[in-house]
């Protein structure tokens, strides 16, 4: 169904990207990145604790196992930025390891960046115990945050780029390679990037990790809602809408969904916008992308890098990898 326009106001780049995303054509869309909110924030907390989302826990037992080689790979003096930290938890195995290896006295430079406001902040409680550790963090869209970090750079300092926890299945493809090539324009030779992505696996495995039985990835969906009607005014009735998930063969990724369980119009006055929905029309707000190992070893390649290392978790297919600027 179809979107109307309000009377043009001033509105905010939230208020325009909902816009943009609720007055297109076809599929109604919402950038994933606004699914973080304090709550959303909270809540992805909580799904990386669920047993049915095993990325969390593999992507962390491989920072845990391999932080030492992960680090005996990189130069001194180094600076670490990390795009989307959240809490820092399983950083922490990465900047301990670092730090017994920097031939410098002078604490780790750790620079996390972060959307919100509420993650940067756990994040810095996560990690205030670590002295030899010193942490900025930078309320930034990824690639601005890089590129403040990277004018920090000092002589001869090299930049460990993080971006763990699969974050790049989140880009369509080809935009993931688009992304990992405009990290690459602003690193040097020496620097490096950890990467992390998830692997493909079996359809049950994959539907269970995203539409949890206890319903918090649902909660996690539909707060997005919450959030347009607390920022942007709009009246959205959460009772009206669900949650879902699916499996998108051709582009091997999993989608979340928020879907009208009946026809309805929604006012959003801070995005100038007036919103019909049909019974069952979805709004698309994310997509998690699955990877084989060579495909990842080929997209360095493609982007500019060079991988040096990759490591598979044994319970949950998932792979770090270390690619290098050579």
């Amino acid at each position: 169904m179809q979107a109307h326009a309000l009377v043009p106001k001033p509105i905010s780049q939230f208020g325009a990207d909902v816009r943009a995303g609720l007055a297109r054509r076809g599929q109604k869309e919402l950038p994933s990145k606004y699914l973080y909110d304090d709550v959303g924030s909270a809540l992805f907390e909580v799904i990386s604790l669920l047993p049915e989302y095993g990325l969390t826990r593999a992507d962390e037992r491989l920072l845990k196992n391999h932080a030492r080689e992960v680090a005996g790979e990189l130069p001194s003096p180094l600076m670490v930025a990390e795009l989307g930290s959240g809490s820092g938890k399983k950083t922490r195995y990465i900047l301990e390891a670092l730090s017994s290896q920097q031939s410098s006295s002078s604490p780790v430079a750790y620079y996390p960046i972060e959307i919100s406001t509420a993650a940067l902040a756990m994040c810095e409680r996560e990690l205030s115990d670590l002295e030899c550790v010193s942490v900025l963090g930078y309320e930034r869209e990824y690639r601005q945050g890089l590129k403040e970090v990277a004018s920090r750079r000092g002589p001869g300092e090299h930049i460990l780029v993080l971006f763990l926890g699969s974050t790049i299945g989140n880009f369509e493809r080809p935009a993931d390679i688009q992304f990992l090539r405009e990290v690459r324009r602003i690193l040097q030779p020496g620097d490096a990037l950890l990467l992390g992505a998830d692997l493909e696996k079996p359809l049950p495995q994959l539907l269970a990790a995203y539409d949890d039985p206890l319903g918090v990835t649902a909660a996690f969906n539909l707060n997005l809602l919450t959030r347009l009607n607390r920022e942007l005014g709009a009246d959205f009735a959460l009772d009206r809408f669900r949650h879902t998930a699916k499996f998108n063969p051709a582009s091997r990724s999993m989608e979340m969904h928020i879907e009208s369980l009946c026809e309805q119009t929604v006012s959003i006055p801070a995005a100038n916008l007036q919103v019909d929905f049909a019974k069952r029309e979805t709004i698309w707000t994310e997509s998690s992308h699955k990877y084989s190992r060579n495909e990842l070893m080929q997209a360095a390649f493609t982007s500019g890098f060079r991988c040096r290392a990759q490591w598979i978790d044994a319970e949950w297919p998932f792979a770090e990898n270390l690619w290098v600027v050579e």
